[in-house]
């Protein structure tokens, strides 16, 4: 008996604050719930974004209670909405919240639930599901959510339906089934940029009496364009569609990037694309602006812009500073590439054979083995750069066999790859093919050329180009230019009244 009795004494704070951490939590979802309420009646969209960022910052704390207990609070019980929502949730917590239950449904929901309140539930039991790796409902949960949403055309919905598309989405992609949903994303980016269109012409008409309403609502859809867009990107190249991505990328209806997330994965997307149609410098230029736009907290999304632009940078005979490879939080990452990036800057090609077969799973699972292939030529081309440096005069067998060449006839190849890097400017020699060897040529200033200021003006549209990003970044007080004006009316209004005062005073002065 004693035994029993320190058992429950030793169990009842952890119950007693278990319950008190569900009733924290149930009453924060209370307080979004109003958040959002009093965004969609005023129209502030910026109160339901506020929203989902708690939201964000929760859903380490939901339990199935507790939103069982919420959509008790928010929706009405025996609604629709209620109903199906509650059949995706698992039965085996509700003895943790009897008395939060009790006391939701003392106070009632609201009479009337908004459609944001509704979507909003749709978003919290999704992200619920995937968090406990019930994919299978999250794919059932995040369909009937999307069906809601074809019925609904209201702006202030649009950032809840964003984040909506994106975990519906990636319930697919958890199941492998991304391609069952292409059809359905394409014909939610139309509906979503044709109601840009509209919006488009209607906002002129209406500018001068709703201006903050409209630019607000302007920036809510093309929010989700840029997340359908992406949506639709990363559905194509799960599949190797580069073509297809490249077409839909080409044709989307251009718009100013408002969020910094999606413009990041935007940015990664078409640096992939670029660098599987060789066009490695925009490649080169889109992945490292990616991984420098990515917030510290995404670190696993700068791992992967900082390996593929690793690979993009060595197609291009650039060798990545070692700085790259020693990254907080990334060196265990990019060990594979940083042994790659040595066998490339030395030119070894048997050092690069043995580094691909070792890294072949990491390689494969980052789906840029195809493109190490590719890499081969350079360490050749390296491997022979260093080879012309160190010699002014060798012969071509000696070349096969510093190269290590694995051929049949090792010598016609060296001769043949000599010329080809003679040709490309990889080189600055020539081939004595009586003698069968190759001639280098001597090295020149680099500074009477014109490779310096090259580098410099490439520099200087860099830091051009991040001012002016910095500067369309900026964020400013709504009414800020009326602000000032009146604050200059003020100031003349202040300085009139002194030079009256003062011409008074001069008045009474003279009668005196």
């Amino acid at each position: 008996m004693t035994n029993d009795v320190e058992m429950k004494e030793v169990q009842a704070p952890s119950n007693s604050l278990s319950s008190a951490t569900a009733s924290s939590t149930l009453q924060h979802l209370k307080e979004i719930s109003s958040l959002i309420e009093t965004g969609a009646y005023a129209k502030e969209v910026r109160r339901i974004v506020r929203a989902v960022r708690l939201t964000m910052m929760l859903r380490r704390k939901l339990r199935a209670a507790v939103v069982s207990a919420f959509l008790s609070y928010a929706l009405a019980p025996g609604s629709e909405a209620h109903s199906r929502l509650s059949s995706f949730l698992p039965k085996d917590e509700e003895h943790d919240m009897d008395v939060d239950t009790a006391t939701s449904a003392a106070q009632g929901p609201a009479k009337y639930s908004l459609p944001e309140l509704e979507i909003y539930c749709y978003l919290l039991v999704l992200i619920f599901l995937i968090d406990q790796k019930r994919y299978n409902e999250a794919k059932a949960c995040s369909s009937a959510s999307i069906v809601r949403l074809k019925n609904m055309n209201r702006r202030t919905v649009d950032v809840l339906a964003s984040r909506l598309y994106f975990y519906y989405s990636y319930s697919y992609e958890l199941t492998d089934s991304l391609a069952k949903i292409r059809g359905t994303l394409l014909s939610l980016h139309r509906m979503a940029t044709l109601r840009h269109d509209e919006l488009g012409q209607v906002c002129f008409l209406y500018f001068l009496i709703y201006s903050d309403i409209w630019k607000a609502l302007a920036i809510n859809d093309g929010d989700i364009q840029e997340t359908l867009l992406n949506l639709l990107l990363r559905n194509y190249l799960h599949y190797n569609l580069y073509d297809q991505a490249e077409k839909l990328r080409s044709k989307a209806p251009r718009f100013e990037a408002h969020s910094n997330q999606q413009f990041c994965r935007y940015l990664f997307y078409l640096g992939k694309i670029r660098t599987i149609q060789l066009e490695y410098t925009d490649a080169k230029e889109s992945l490292l602006q990616a991984a420098r736009k990515a917030p510290v907290a995404a670190r696993g999304f700068r791992i992967q812009c900082n390996k593929w632009a690793v690979i993009v940078r060595l197609l291009l005979g650039e060798i990545p500073e070692r700085t790259v490879f020693m990254q907080k939080g990334m060196k265990k990452a990019l060990t594979p590439y940083f042994e790659l990036t040595n066998a490339v800057r030395i030119g070894d090609l048997e050092l690069f054979r043995t580094v691909a077969e070792k890294f072949s799973g990491t390689f494969n699972s980052d789906r840029t083995h195809n493109l190490i292939v590719r890499l081969r030529h350079n360490v050749i081309r390296t491997g022979l750069r260093n080879i012309s440096i160190s010699y002014s005069r060798i012969s071509l067998a000696d070349v096969a066999r510093k190269l290590r060449l694995d051929s049949q006839n090792p010598v016609a190849d060296a001769e043949s790859i000599v010329a080809k890097a003679i040709r490309d400017g990889a080189v600055d020699a020539m081939i004595d093919h009586a003698n069968g060897c190759m001639v280098s040529k001597e090295t020149g200033d680099v500074y009477s050329t014109n490779e310096p200021q090259i580098a410099f003006n490439s520099r200087i549209v860099f830091c051009l180009n991040m001012h002016n990003e910095a500067v369309r970044a900026l964020r400013f007080p709504p009414n800020s230019h009326k602000e000032k004006e009146s604050a200059e009316k003020r100031r003349e209004r202040q300085q009139q009244e002194q030079e009256l005062a003062k011409h008074i005073a001069e008045e009474d002065d003279d009668e005196f």
